[in-house]
């Protein structure tokens, strides 16, 4: 990450926000009219009102101006209201970039949750926001308040601006030429100050350690070096601030000490005093305080925004998608052959296309998983296999374990004991995990932006035929509709709990990773669409896992996993009515009615509470093996 790569995401950020920046320019003109005036009016008001006798004439040309002031106000406040619809979408790509980044690290296999990211978050991203925003007005104030400065003068007295643009201009090009050097040296400084900070704190922490070594002089002499080094880019920066106060000379005060040595000059060639006076004030009250704004504002908060940033991309690089293209599935084409029968084989019939994956999409042998050293465990000794193309459904009580076989599934807890492997590979030490494997949990995160790219999040290769087909088959179309398209922007405080599901169901579809995992990811939808959901899923090329919010969503799988803090069963809905209490106490609090046990046909005593085409789906022998044994 180096400049280049700061400027062209600023660009990009100002390039987006075109038409939030035409509106800010249109209220800046406004806000500029008194600095368009104020010399030209003050001339006029003096030459041909006072000083020829006419007060009138003289109050008039200064009411005019008391108007472009009341003006001037008014586009101020509308130029600081437009401020945000500029930033703000700026801020919101910086927090996609941390929070992706800091998802695609956590995410990785036997990586750790990246607390700095929330250090990132709230403080750089907030630095660069506000350091953003503030360049925003401070390159938008020397713009418009020079430029009006300078059709002031052109108007008023073209002579006069020779001698104001000549150094004005020196001094902008003084400044640009050590712009660069003003970034490294700030930058120098930042890190310089960070070792300070940090070889001061090993000594400080290990300090015991050190007067037992007899170490103090080495590690004294350590620290100095820092010190020493703290110093010189604090000198750096002096000189900096040196070359900054040439600039405002320069620019500022060499124009005014120019005007006022040819003052008698001037008049002798014709100029009024009225003019001069104008001139002045152009000089006085908009060129001067525009320089001396924008030097300063450049290179205090500019240096900062440039730093910080760079911090910012550095160590929040966006997840990037580097698997295979996404296919889009189709409903008409089988996921696997279903062998009936109640005996599980250890292994699937899968079709042709898939042949030469590995035997096992999901392979969980001897896992052994508990929250403390001490603590009871929420998976003992578990032993789960799941081949492609199997849909599981995982129910028991609240707090059994369901969403904590969904974490060790997915990578994001690692087990005391056993191992878990998807399609053949371990989870741990996977940097292709995130790839591999999808979790939909139950709060679904929606950021602010174009809906496409919340869609695209986790694949943003995949076209736009295959976004509509997920948007059809999922039940989207009407959000999407409602919207405004894929392209319309969304705001998460503005849609309910299940819309956000929706859209985080699409995005996970959408994903190239051939396992799915929803963890209660439909509890917010209402039957109808979590069917809908589900069966898409179901349909999807690769293998679903479904941690089940309601009874149909077990009656939907293939095979139905019970986890009850005892021994886990796996089976059908007919197998488990038969030999599991658990799931027939489930059933019953779930389902209102008798429970069903041996007819496919009849799902419940009320056949419209569950979807039509799960009635002819509880049979069949999708191979998944589950067993239990002791803990050791």
């Amino acid at each position: 990450m180096n400049s280049t790569s700061v400027r062209r995401v600023t660009i990009g950020a100002l390039r987006d926000a075109g038409g939030s920046l035409g509106r800010l320019a249109v209220w800046s003109v406004v806000e500029a009219l008194p600095a368009l005036l104020i010399g030209y009016a003050t001339a006029r008001a003096l030459d041909d009102g006072f000083l020829a006798g006419r007060p009138a004439t003289g109050l008039a040309w200064l009411g005019l101006l008391a108007v472009a002031v009341g003006f001037g106000a008014v586009g101020a406040g509308r130029a600081y209201a437009c401020l945000g619809d500029v930033v703000e979408p700026f801020r919101d790509e910086l927090v996609r970039r941390v929070v992706g980044g800091a998802l695609d690290r956590s995410t990785s296999s036997g990586a750790r949750p990246d607390t700095a990211a929330v250090a990132r978050l709230t403080h750089q991203v907030e630095i660069v926001r506000d350091t953003f925003a503030g360049l925003v007005m401070v390159v938008r104030g020397f713009l418009f308040a020079a430029g009006s400065a300078l059709l002031g003068l052109l108007a008023l007295a073209p002579v006069v601006t020779v001698l104001v643009v000549a150094p004005l201009v020196a001094a902008l090009a003084l400044f640009a030429a050590t712009l660069p050097a003003m970034v490294a040296h700030h930058r120098a400084y930042v890190r310089a100050d960070e070792r300070l900070g940090e070889s001061a704190s090993n000594a400080l922490t290990g300090h015991r350690d050190v007067v037992a070594c007899g170490g103090q002089e080495r590690v004294a002499s350590g620290v100095g070096g820092h010190i020493d080094g703290q110093a010189d880019a604090e000198r750096a920066l002096a000189r900096m601030a040196a070359l900054r106060s040439l600039t405002l000379s320069l620019g500022g005060w060499l124009p005014l000490g120019l005007l006022l040595l040819a003052a008698p000059w001037l008049v002798r060639q014709g100029l009024t005093a009225g003019a001069v006076l104008g001139a002045l004030l152009y000089v006085c009250t908009g060129l001067q305080p525009a320089l001396h704004t924008l030097v300063r504002g450049i290179a205090g908060g500019g240096l900062r925004f440039v730093v910080t940033l760079d911090r910012v991309l550095r160590a929040s690089t966006p997840p990037t998608d580097d698997g295979p293209t996404h296919d889009r599935p189709t409903h008409d084409e089988p996921t696997h052959d279903r062998p009936t029968g109640r005996s599980a084989p250890a292994t699937v019939t899968t079709r042709t296309a898939v042949t030469s994956r590995p035997a096992w999409a999901v392979e969980l042998r001897s896992v052994t998983f508990r929250y403390g050293p001490h603590a009871r465990p929420v998976l003992d000794d578990l032993d789960l296999t799941l081949s492609h193309g199997d849909h599981l459904a995982v129910v028991g009580p609240s707090g059994a374990g369901k969403s904590t076989l969904a974490a060790v599934l997915a990578g994001l807890l690692h087990p005391q004991h056993g191992t878990v492997r998807l399609a053949g590979a371990p989870v741990t030490g996977d940097p292709t995990l995130p790839r591999r494997r999808v979790l939909i949990p139950q709060e679904a995160y929606v950021f602010s932006g174009r809906l496409v790219d919340n869609l695209r999040y986790l694949c943003p290769s995949v076209d736009e035929a295959a976004i509509g087909f997920a948007i059809d088959v999922l039940g989207l179309r009407p959000l999407v509709d409602r919207l405004g398209g894929p392209t319309a922007p969304v705001d998460p405080s503005n849609l309910s709990a299940g819309q956000r599901q929706l859209i985080s169901v699409v995005r996970a579809y959408l994903s190239p990773a051939p396992l799915a995992i929803l963890d209660e990811a439909t509890c917010h939808l209402d039957p109808a669409a979590e069917a809908t959901v589900e069966s898409a899923f179901a349909a999807r090329s690769g293998t679903l896992v479904v941690v089940a919010h309601r009874i149909s969503s077990a009656l939907r799988a293939q095979r139905v996993l019970v986890i009850d803090g005892g021994r886990p069963a796996l089976g059908t809905h007919e197998d488990l009515l038969d030999r599991s209490a658990t799931y027939r106490d489930l059933v019953g609090h779930w389902q209102t009615g008798p429970v069903v046990r041996s007819d496919p046909t009849r799902v419940a005593s009320d056949p419209h509470r569950l979807d039509p085409g799960t009635r002819t789906r509880l049979a069949g022998d999708p191979g998944q093996v589950v067993a239990y044994r002791p803990g050791r």
